[in-house]
């Protein structure tokens, strides 16, 4: 199984209306995925900001390219984002997932 995180940063003030974008519009995209074995949404707040992370379990590369496309390093948007976002970072990590 892969682990695949994505992180992002909002203005405190717009923290829970990105939230319920994420909890309306990202997860269930996630999740309705072929091969997707589970979404979640993770949210620090610091200061000013509040980080997200998303993170997701896949059962291999193929059905993350099935959600993310040809380049499975590439973040994947939504339109939402880039009017929230402090930033657009381009790619997201992946890990293998052990369980023994």
């Amino acid at each position: 199984m892969i682990a695949r995180i994505w992180k992002g940063e909002v203005p405190l003030e717009r923290s829970d209306e990105y939230l319920e974008r994420m909890r309306t519009v990202a997860i269930p995209d996630y999740r309705s995925t072929e091969g997707n074995r589970g979404a979640y949404a993770l949210r620090r707040v610091h200061d000013d900001r509040a980080e997200f992370l998303m993170l997701t379990f896949w059962d291999s590369l193929e059905s993350i390219e099935a959600f993310a496309g040809e380049n499975v390093t590439a973040a994947k948007y939504y339109d939402f984002d880039a009017e929230v976002l402090l930033e657009m970072v381009p790619d997201v990590d992946h890990y293998e997932l052990f369980d023994e």
